[in-house]
């Protein structure tokens, strides 16, 4: 096991090493293999940069970011600037339906909410705007709701689970709560077991899968 001395010098080694990232401006403290990153980052790409290296150091337990974004005066934004890049971002954004995601901005600190059917899109509003220049952090307070019936949910799991599974659909039980679903039964493999679970992701609505599918000895 690493001492925390050596987890702190391959740690300071990999964000030197990490494309995008300044190791001279940021500070690394390893306590019990619990790091803390601190200093100052021109933008959010170079903080996720720099939070991604660290998790990749073995023996590294958990990662604390205290990284601050603090842009050089020329790139400094307004708040109205970086509510209209956000806009723009989600307007070319393929994945994320128009009009259904609402931008909030205060101090180049961005709050997107809204709703939408699918988690990736959720997750695809985020990405569009989070590494927009002037934005301090983003909130993604974005909901999944389903627009169809439970029942109509079940009934897209079952035939994508007929489509992409060798078991049979009638072993996977559903239970829906919302935009969570469960999934219980018995699989014949691992593999099926996964297939099972990437097909209720797909399903229009599911912000959430909990796979309890047992795979049979």
């Amino acid at each position: 096991m690493k001492t925390d001395t050596e987890l702190q010098r391959d740690i300071l080694e990999e964000l030197a090493w990490e494309p995008g990232v300044d190791a001279a401006d940021i500070g690394v403290s390893v306590e019990d293999g619990i790091v803390t990153l601190s200093g100052n980052v021109k933008d959010m790409g170079e903080k996720w940069a720099a939070e991604r290296a660290a998790q990749r150091v073995e023996g590294v337990r958990a990662v604390t970011d205290e990284l601050l974004v603090h842009l050089p005066g020329d790139n400094e934004r307004s708040d109205a600037q970086i509510a209209r890049a956000a806009a723009v971002a989600l307007d070319w954004s393929g994945s994320v339906p128009p009009h259904r995601v609402r931008i909030l901005v205060k101090h180049g600190r961005i709050t997107l909410e809204g709703e939408v059917e699918y988690g990736y899109q959720k997750d695809a509003a985020e990405g569009a705007v989070r590494r927009l220049a002037g934005v301090e952090s983003v909130s993604n307070n974005i909901t999944v709701t389903p627009h169809v019936s439970e029942a109509e949910v079940k009934y897209q799991i079952f035939r994508a689970l007929q489509n992409v599974a060798q078991t049979e659909a009638q072993n996977i039980s559903v239970e829906t709560l919302g935009g969570r679903v469960i999934l219980r039964g018995l699989a014949k493999t691992w593999e099926e077991r996964e297939a099972a679970e990437n097909a209720a992701r797909s399903a229009p609505g599911v912000a959430e899968v909990q796979n309890e599918i047992k795979v049979a000895a």
